[in-house]
């Protein structure tokens, strides 16, 4: 290989990571179009405007949608599996059983296996939920409020809706005050404090101290 062709090849690597790159649609496989467009409204999720023959509905909060239709898919009603993301899997749960929802009970993750209950730390990806539509495609529900390190780029800090900053902001308040216990003082500059903490939350870098 040519002395030019490495560097092409290393910036077009360059290039390529550098691209912005979102999912935009996921596709699952169900046979009954209008019962699982039925079940999804009753789940929440905004009906979007699509081209005939296609549903698109996409949660609350999310920047990724869901379609199915006639067509769209040669896999089996009922074989795809994917995560839900929340940031508070109790009410979220307990706002689905209300709305006549079937969902499993909560459990988290053990060192031998799943283990009924919440997680007793509240850990970040430990506690779940198991949601399945009528064709028996899963959704896994994974509480979430801090991302590992890596997963969000540092500095880029965004919510996908009002309710999802409020829950980080309830978070932040909690945080901040036991900040205030630790330091045995009022602190004034809470504002400075709070972006700090809701930043290293989605990048996974250390909360304020």
């Amino acid at each position: 290989m040519s002395p030019r062709s490495a560097q092409g090849d290393a910036s077009g690597t360059s290039r390529i990571e550098s691209l912005d790159v979102k999912i935009e649609v996921i596709v699952i496989p169900v046979s009954d179009v209008e019962r699982a467009k039925a079940f999804y409204v009753r789940l929440g999720w905004r009906l979007d405007q699509t081209p005939s023959g296609i549903v698109q509905l996409t949660p609350h909060g999310s920047g990724c949608s869901v379609q199915f239709g006639t067509g769209l898919t040669s896999a089996a009603p009922g074989s795809a599996t994917a995560y839900l993301i929340v940031s508070d899997i109790e009410a979220t749960h307990n706002a689905l059983v209300s709305a006549g929802v079937e969902v499993g009970d909560i459990f988290h993750v053990g060192p031998d296996g799943p283990v009924d209950g919440l997680d007793p730390d509240r850990r970040s990806y430990v506690s779940r939920a198991t949601l399945r539509d009528p064709d028996g495609n899963t959704w896994l529900l994974q509480e979430i409020t801090s991302r590992l390190p890596g997963r969000i780029e540092g500095g880029l800090t965004s919510f996908g809706s009002a309710s999802d900053l409020t829950s980080a902001l309830k978070r932040a308040a909690a945080a901040h005050g036991e900040h205030e216990k630790r330091t045995g003082e009022r602190d004034d500059d809470w504002p400075d404090w709070y972006a700090a903490y809701l930043v290293s939350e989605q990048s996974g870098g250390k909360p304020p101290e």
